[in-house]
């Protein structure tokens, strides 16, 4: 009979010094034996050392990008994967260790923002007849040119879903700083409802919201694969949250959580020439350069003029100015405003478009709060605003206790 498989995923908060990494090595073992299975370990960079490694490139580069800069990111995970082998050595647990280069994770050619196309599992599967243990360096691939590309943040559990994957492996644990996910991040309200367990759809909503437990594209990974996706704390003992295609209690409330990121920048063009296709060609340079664009408004004024204004994430708002200044005499915009002191906060739930008192609740417990509202866009499932940064900590605990997110309600 074929031996069980387990991958596990470590992230920077799991990593974030070498008693951290020494505790996670007695963890992992401790898993092995317990279980009798093979477990793949995937790891990020330890703590901060990705935002460091930015910083480094942004003191040398004005828009550090392309292939030395996927050099630089990869590096982080190197210095984990090297570090969390030593460990467990160190512990008698046969271990090996793998660069996402080596096995290959093929990827395409977006350096910083890179897609897997495939996962070659001979090589792990082959290390796997020999070690218990087998570290692989999350977060990095490589194009079929040979060049490495690094998978954006949150990569990492990419790598681990798909190498799960790849190995039909029996679950993919992905372990970080919480419990598991909650209706509203529970940093910012400790009586946050933990969902044991929660749908594809659901996840992958709360995920493109800026719920940071997991990246958007690993849970779409999953769900495409059919990779059962569990999320646990690393620091303390729990089932966590099951995330699959199964129905669960809590999706029957029409509001059931709360995301935000503060990862989010605002770009207004004011009285622009009203000419035919001039945002659609916005937009479209702007896809060109992997640049996300979310939260799209645009108006007519009385002169026939129109504004138009969107956001995208905070990394890209260098590239975006550039883009958008090469626009500039083109557009004959009146003015154009970079905004990078906003963030997004959105509720999620069933059928949210069609309930219009949600949507009023929502921002008129806002308003009471004297949360000023610069965008609104909502779809079936959600709701979502554009807010001054500094008062997003008011907002999601407001909008917590007013739709009954907290065990305290």
């Amino acid at each position: 009979m074929k031996q069980k498989i387990y991958v596990q995923k470590y992230g920077g908060t799991s990593l974030a010094s070498c008693e951290q990494i020494k505790a996670v090595a007695h963890k992992i073992k401790a898993f092995q034996a317990r279980l009798g299975c093979k477990i793949v370990v995937v790891v990020s960079a330890m703590g901060d050392t990705t935002d460091n490694l930015v910083e480094l490139a942004q003191e040398v580069a004005s828009i550090p990008k392309g292939k030395a800069m996927d050099l630089l990111l990869a590096s982080g995970e190197q210095v984990s994967a090297a570090l969390m082998t030593l460990a467990l050595t160190e512990i008698k647990v046969q271990t090996s260790v793998l660069l996402g280069t080596e096995l290959p994770i093929i990827t395409d050619s977006v350096h910083q923002k890179a897609r897997i196309l495939h996962v070659v599992a001979d090589k792990i599967n082959a290390a796997l007849l020999d070690n218990d243990v087998l570290i692989i360096a999350g977060f990095q691939g490589i194009t079929a040119k040979g060049n490495i590309t690094t998978l954006g943040r949150g990569g990492s559990d990419v790598t681990a879903v798909a190498i799960c994957a790849a190995l039909k492996a029996c679950e993919c644990q992905i372990y970080t700083d919480v419990e598991g996910i909650f209706t509203v991040d529970p940093r910012l309200v400790p009586y946050a409802k933990l969902f044991t367990s929660i749908t594809f759809e659901r996840m992958l909503e709360l995920a493109s919201l800026g719920a940071k437990v997991l990246q958007m594209r690993a849970v779409e990974f999953a769900g495409n694969h059919d990779v059962p996706l569990r999320v646990l704390s690393t620091f303390s003992d729990g089932p966590g949250t099951l995330i699959s295609y199964e129905e669960n209690t809590m999706e029957d409330r029409v509001v059931s959580g709360i995301a935000y990121t503060c990862d989010v920048a605002r770009i207004a063009m004011y009285s622009v020439d009203n000419i035919v296709g001039c945002a659609a060609n916005i937009l479209s340079l702007l896809g060109d350069a992997s640049i996300e664009v979310d939260m799209i408004v645009q108006s007519i004024d009385n002169n026939g003029r129109f504004d138009f204004a969107f956001t995208v994430p905070r990394a890209d708002i260098a590239q975006t100015k550039v883009i958008i200044e090469s626009l500039a005499h083109k557009l004959n915009a009146k003015s154009i405003i970079y905004d990078i002191a906003v963030a997004k906060l959105s509720l999620v739930g069933v059928g949210l478009r069609s309930r219009t008192l949600i949507v009023s609740k929502m921002l008129s417990v806002l308003a009471k709060q004297n949360i000023n509202l610069q965008a609104i866009a909502s779809s079936e499932i959600k709701v979502s605003v554009i807010l001054d940064e500094k008062d997003i900590a008011l907002g999601v605990r407001t909008l917590a206790e007013a739709f009954d997110l907290s065990e305290e309600n």
